[in-house]
């Protein structure tokens, strides 16, 4: 009486219940265990998701982890454009066969357009049986469940998530339902991002694009063929310092102007405008050899400005007889012209590259001179076209000499593009400023190019004798 149970109580205890309620205990202890290993794989799913930067394979695997985490045979995520149409599908457990069949973009009817038109979760265990259930069209798995999650940010619907068949067979469930909507709101946020980023990347892109002035009309100067190209570099902000230019001076010579300003910033591209238009001005007015020009502009920066740091390629390329150009240059630090002849292998104009803008206004400025020959092909460029974390600056001066030689009988516009699509694709680790002149030849007519392509190891030349520029 009063006193302690007895060892044996406990288990008297288990001994009065029974066997349903042992059966319940035991569903609820799997349960229990079954959504910790669920949660644990949700857990390793985001961080997998926010280690990755490339959009679409974040898609890809949140579509897959989130059949698995369900347990669906099929799952899909649908990216919707911005009128509102799908742009971009990724799945599982879907076979090529089906995309032969149907396609591969899904359309907006059935209960796929009720999930569009009215982005809210759905849950329905028998499609069959709901109002906006169309027939699969001929070779679409048949489906008999399905899990819908809109891809929603702040109003805004970016697409949707949908899974069907559970592998159990069973109908989802509201933890199904709640595992999917925390991964599509990852999904959301990560399309958001992504478009936020393309939009600053444009807008930038724009700026910097209005900051770099329209080419004259150089084939008026002797039958000359201008073309200047401008990459930004791949990574935000997608803005900077490299410039090019090109004016017909009093005289009637062309005057060609590349430059880089120091950063990638907003402050650069500020600095670059400011630079290119004092040089602009100061080219035409004084027409004055390049060194001149180079170390009044120099001068002004310095007075009015503090010196910014920049380096800058300026030129005049004068007509010396029916078969030569005289190209009259002068270098502020900057990587020298290549010259890539028709006839030969491309090769840089060897002089002094000069001491950048901002280091000493005061230190003297050689000129340089240069027969050039009609029919070749001049480049005038910023380091972003042969530098690269990939290699050293030597081995980029060459190969660019390479290409170039085994570019130079095609159209100048697609020599150009070719140059800057070479082993880099879209992506550029720094801005990119080229201006390129094709000089006439005899007779002053532009040579004519050769209109097939000429691409890949068999177009090289054997090792061009590339000539170094001071650095």
């Amino acid at each position: 009486m009063g006193g302690e149970p007895g060892d044996g109580a406990f288990e008297g205890y288990l001994g009065r219940l029974g066997a349903e309620d042992l059966q319940r205990l035991q569903e609820s202890l799997a349960q229990i265990r079954d959504l910790h290993d669920r949660m644990k794989r949700l857990l390793e799913a985001v961080l997998a998701i926010s280690s990755e930067l490339e959009l679409n394979a974040v898609l890809r695997t949140i579509v897959e982890v989130s059949a698995d985490l369900v347990e669906a045979r099929y799952g899909a995520l649908g990216v919707l454009n911005e009128e509102g149409e799908f742009a971009d599908l990724f799945t599982c457990g879907v076979s090529e066969e089906v995309y032969a069949a149907i396609g591969r973009m899904p359309t907006t009817h059935g209960l796929l357009g009720e999930l569009v038109a009215h982005p809210r979760p759905m849950r329905v265990d028998d499609v069959r049986t709901h109002p906006q259930f169309r027939d699969y069209p001929a070779g679409h798995p048949v489906m008999r469940s399905l899990l819908g999650m809109p891809l929603l940010v702040r109003g805004t619907v970016y697409g949707n998530m949908y899974f069907a068949d559970k592998r159990s067979g069973g109908p989802f469930t509201g933890d199904d339902e709640r595992i999917i909507a925390a991964l599509a709101s990852a999904a959301s946020v990560a399309i958001e991002n992504a478009r936020l980023y393309e939009r600053l990347r444009r807008s930038t892109e724009d700026f910097q694009r209005s900051l770099l002035p329209d080419l004259p009309d150089l084939p008026d100067v002797g039958g000359l063929q201008a073309c200047a190209r401008y990459r930004p570099s791949s990574s935000l902000p997608r803005i900077g310092g490299d410039w090019y230019d090109a004016i017909v001076l009093p005289d009637g010579v062309p005057c060609l102007m590349v430059g880089d300003v120091m950063g990638h910033d907003l402050k650069a591209a500020t600095i670059m405008s400011r630079i290119s238009n004092m040089l602009r001005v100061l080219a035409y007015e004084q027409c004055e050899p390049p060194s001149h020009i180079l170390r009044r502009l120099d001068e002004v920066l310095h007075d009015l400005h503090g010196g910014p740091m920049a380096t800058v390629l300026l030129a005049r390329l004068e007509q010396h007889s029916g078969s030569a150009w005289r190209l009259c240059w002068s270098s502020a630090g900057h990587p020298p012209p290549l010259l890539v002849p028709a006839d030969g292998p491309a090769r840089y104009l060897p002089a002094d590259s000069g001491h950048p803008l901002g280091v000493a206004p005061a230190l003297p400025r050689p000129d340089h001179a240069q027969l050039i020959p009609a029919g070749s092909t001049l480049l005038m460029y910023t380091d972003g076209l042969v530098e690269s974390p990939a290699h050293s600056l030597d081995e980029g001066l060459d190969d660019l000499a390479r290409h170039a030689s085994g570019l130079c009988r095609l159209p100048l516009e697609e020599m150009c593009d070719q140059l800057l699509s070479r082993r880099r694709g879209d992506r550029f680790t720094d801005d990119v400023a080229l201006l390129a002149l094709r000089l006439a030849g005899p007779g002053g007519a532009a040579p004519e190019p050769e209109t097939k392509h000429v691409t890949g190891a068999a177009a090289m030349p054997p090792a061009t004798n590339v000539q170094q520029h001071q650095r």
